[in-house]
């Protein structure tokens, strides 16, 4: 898994409004390598599914993007339109968050799944048809030729996301970004869907981008986490060494505001404080205002995002005299 499938280099995509321009996304890099699941996480506002849409090219408010982001030789931000109709869709899906508002009411379940397939592929209608099928079949839903002719309306909140996961991965793509995929669903259906997109993930050799808060989904599905924060990456490290290890305040509350069970507190912990406006970011670390451990260099300079001897990253000011170099 070492081989970067997606670059991320110095992202910026900021929207401008009547009250001032908003940093949602803000120097951000990272790599998706081959194979991987990669999570990002950060409370709502951070700019995670901003990110992937960026990369998506689905952003049409007025807002402007620079940086780089490389995807198989190719910067995305400089294609044209035509060029990135080919990649979406077909090398790069998307299961959004909300399927019900995603899926076209007035079109059936097999309409939906064709399409990409007809778009993208060489197949005819019949072969299209066929593949549909198998495909709601392989998701795990019965009775796939009648599902073929249902609406969404018809379908459960469990089967619509399903029918999600078909369409992304029609044309078997090589990066598959979920988008906070079991929100407004129950933990049993949660449970399932996961277990869905691991089981395909290890079929199709996809690489996953999963956007989510939920720290409990990131243990289960994870190989490497970043963690955002008012539009920064401010750690990245494997999962099994986030977990172990955290090194950001910000990371370490988060940690410690998730419930375990069998640890009963009279309260559960909460970060004190406000996520800052992102219209009104300065140059100094944006979580000092909310941290325990805030020192004056944090109030007047941005930390840069730097490597331990393992890999593990942290911008923090903290951890300054390690030694580690920018990334």
């Amino acid at each position: 898994m070492e081989n970067a499938l997606v670059e991320f280099r110095h992202l910026k995509t900021h929207f401008h409004t009547s009250n001032g321009t908003v940093k949602a996304v803000n120097n951000v890099s990272f790599k998706i390598r081959e194979g991987e699941t990669l999570c990002v996480v950060g409370e709502s506002g951070c700019g995670k599914s901003v990110t992937a849409m960026t990369m998506m090219r689905l952003i049409d408010s007025p807002h402007s993007s620079e940086g780089e982001i490389w995807f198989e030789g190719q910067n995305l931000l400089s294609l044209n339109t035509k060029q990135m109709q080919r990649i979406r869709g077909n090398e790069i899906s998307i299961i959004f968050q909300e399927p019900m508002s995603s899926l076209n009411p007035v079109l059936t379940i097999g309409e939906q799944i064709m399409e990409p397939l007809l778009m993208h592929t060489l197949m005819s209608n019949r072969e299209a048809k066929e593949h549909a099928i198998e495909l709601i079949r392989l998701v795990g839903i019965s009775r796939p030729e009648i599902i073929f002719k249902s609406y969404p309306h018809e379908l459960s909140g469990g089967m619509r996301q399903r029918i999600m996961i078909a369409i992304a991965l029609s044309c078997n793509p090589k990066l598959l970004i979920a988008d906070e995929p079991t929100t407004a669903l129950d933990v049993t259906i949660q449970a399932q869907i996961l277990d869905l997109m691991r089981d395909l993930k290890a079929k199709m050799k996809t690489s996953i981008m999963l956007i989510t808060h939920d720290l409990g989904v990131v243990a289960e599905m994870a190989d490497y986490v970043v963690v955002m924060y008012a539009g920064n990456v401010i750690e990245e490290a494997s999962v099994f060494d986030l977990f172990k290890r955290p090194k950001h305040p910000y990371t370490q509350g988060l940690l410690k505001a998730k419930p375990v069970i069998n640890q009963r507190q009279q309260r559960l912990y909460s970060i004190p404080g406000q996520v800052p406006n992102p219209i009104e970011l300065e140059n100094n670390c944006h979580f000092h205002e909310r941290c325990e451990f805030c020192m004056q260099i944090c109030r007047e300079k941005v930390p840069p995002l730097r490597a331990d001897e393992e890999g593990h990253k942290v911008a923090c000011w903290l951890y300054e005299d390690e030694g580690g170099q920018p990334s």
